[in-house]
């Protein structure tokens, strides 16, 4: 399985933001812009939680298994292996959701003056935050679940398995 790569994500939440943006101009000079919903932030953050707890459960049990404590509950390898591609979908989905609002907020930005697009821009902002701790808390989970580098010098041209 690969790691998630920051380039990634960054390269989607740029293009999702600049088409967004160029989307939001257009939408706007043909008829009413959509409205950015109240529930984008709180969809997100409910997600980063549910990342942030798994990964926080996820690596209580793996040291608890790791410093075989009597009665310590393990982690089974496929839930785990389940968890990050969890982690890894969300983070990506997140930045693509985060670009689109950021670009839609950015266009916001000029429309202040009136309280429902400051409103609107507003929500996308926290949208964009919410975005970013999904991705902080994938980032995170994919890191309790990787596993440890093996430190033998035998096994140099050996394959990582997935």
């Amino acid at each position: 399985m690969r790691e998630l790569r920051i380039r990634v994500l960054a390269s989607v939440f740029v293009v999702a933001g600049v088409l967004s943006w160029a989307g939001a101009r257009l939408w706007n000079s043909i008829g009413t812009l959509p409205s950015v919903p109240l529930a984008a932030p709180v969809v997100l953050a409910l997600i980063a939680v549910v990342l942030l707890s798994t990964a926080l459960s996820l690596r209580a049990r793996l040291r608890a298994q790791r410093e075989r404590r009597p009665g310590a509950k393990g982690v089974d390898p496929l839930m785990a292996a389940r968890a990050v591609v969890f982690g890894q979908a969300s983070a990506l989905v997140a930045a693509l959701v985060a670009g689109m609002y950021g670009g839609t907020g950015v266009f916001l930005l000029e429309l202040l003056d009136i309280p429902a697009r400051r409103d609107q821009a507003i929500y996308a902002g926290f949208s964009v935050l919410a975005g970013i701790g999904v991705i902080a808390a994938a980032i995170f989970l994919e890191r309790v679940c990787k596993l440890p580098e093996d430190d033998d010098q035998n096994h140099q041209g050996a394959e990582p398995v997935a």
